[in-house]
């Protein structure tokens, strides 16, 4: 399965397992393999989520944890719409995190690009503390169409490289 594939390479970057580093950051420029090389200072514990609306990983390092949904596309676009589980996820994903204060992340991998292929997103929590506020705060929210429904635009996310480095900075 792919997804399970990008998964697997997302839950090697931020473990900061040194193949997956190796392989990803192959065609990085140097500032995108800085941030992606930051995780090895602090790597992140992480877990496959299970649930058929759940989360697919669960990141924890220090005071931050994570719950996060890989997403991957050759389109630079994913329309929640088009498949109505993924509207039924996001919702969920909003009252679980909001009830339970967590900062929820979507993880878009683009297919067929080099450098940095990954993109982060995040939904709007309310009741976060501090430091998941101000993290909330610089990364791009998963927008909502004119109609009212979820979508990710690659180009719009926060590069992977530099969400490592700001939480590097951040909480060590």
């Amino acid at each position: 399965m792919v997804s399970g594939m990008y998964e697997r390479e997302l839950r090697g970057i931020l473990s900061a397992d040194p193949d997956t580093l190796k392989k990803v950051t192959k065609t990085c420029k140097d500032e995108e393999k800085e941030g992606y090389m930051s995780v090895e200072d602090i790597p992140f514990l992480v877990v496959r989520a299970g649930g058929s609306l759940g989360m697919d990983l669960i990141a924890i390092r220090g005071e931050i944890s994570f719950p996060i949904e890989v997403k991957s596309s050759k389109s630079g676009v994913i329309y929640f719409s088009d498949e109505e589980r993924l509207t039924e996820q996001a919702e969920w994903m909003i009252d679980v995190c909001t009830a339970s204060r967590v900062l929820p992340l979507y993880a878009f991998r683009i297919k067929g690009r080099t450098g940095d292929r990954w993109r982060i997103f995040t939904l709007d929590i309310q009741g976060l503390d501090k430091k998941q506020s101000l993290l909330q705060a610089r990364i791009p929210q998963v927008e909502k169409t004119v109609h009212g429904n979820y979508k990710v635009q690659w180009d719009k996310g926060m590069p992977l490289h530099m969400l490592l480095s700001y939480l590097s900075h951040l909480i060590g």
